[in-house]
C-alpha cells in the first residue's frame, strides 16, 4: 500500500464500526441482549471486510509472484485473527468483565437504584473503551508476533522458510 493510498478500514470513519461490540457491552445493563449481539455482528463485520480488504490488495500488490496466493492467505489470516482478538474478543470480554463487576459493586457498595447503578455502568464502559484500545492492540501484536506471525512473517514479508 502506497503513502498516498488511505486504508478505509484504518484510516477513516469505518475503523470505529470495530468498537461496536465494546460500545454494545457497555450498554449491556441497559438494552436487550439482541442488541448486544447485534453489536458484535456489526464489529464482526468490520474484521472480516477488513480482511477481505487486505487478501485482494495482497492479490494486487503480487501478481507476478509465483506465491500470490500465499501472501493472500498470509494477508486474509493474519488481518482476520489480528483484529477478531484485538477488535472484538478481547476488549469485548474485557469491558463485559468491568461492566459486571461495576454493577454489581455499586449495588453491593451504594444505595443507588438500579436505573443509577445502570447508567453509571454504562458510563464507566464507554469511558474505559479509549484506555483499553492501545494496550489490547500492543498485547495482540506481541501474541501474533509470538506465534502465528512466526509460522508465515508479518505480512508483507515472504514467508519464513521451514
Amino acid at each position: 500500500m502506497g503513502a498516498a493510498e488511505r486504508d478505509p478500514y484504518r484510516d477513516t470513519w469505518v475503523r470505529y464500526l470495530g468498537y461496536a461490540n465494546e460500545v454494545g457491552e457497555s450498554f449491556r445493563p441497559l438494552v436487550p441482549v439482541q442488541v448486544v449481539w447485534a453489536c458484535y455482528g456489526v464489529a464482526t463485520a468490520y474484521v472480516t471486510a477488513d480482511a477481505i480488504d487486505k487478501g485482494r490488495r495482497a492479490a494486487a500488490a503480487h501478481t507476478q509472484d509465483p506465491a500470490q496466493a500465499m501472501r493472500v492467505g498470509v494477508a486474509v489470516v493474519d488481518t482476520f485473527v489480528w483484529q477478531g482478538l484485538a477488535s472484538v474478543a478481547i476488549p469485548g470480554f474485557t469491558i463485559n468483565r468491568l461492566c459486571a463487576a461495576s454493577l454489581a459493586l455499586l449495588g453491593a457498595l451504594t444505595r443507588w437504584p438500579l436505573p443509577l447503578r445502570r447508567w453509571a455502568t454504562t458510563a464507566l464502559g464507554l469511558a474505559a473503551i479509549p484506555l483499553i484500545i492501545t494496550p489490547i492492540d500492543r498485547s495482540v501484536d506481541f501474541l501474533m508476533d509470538s506465534s502465528l506471525r512466526k509460522l508465515y512473517g508479518a505480512p508483507g514479508e515472504p514467508p519464513a522458510p521451514h
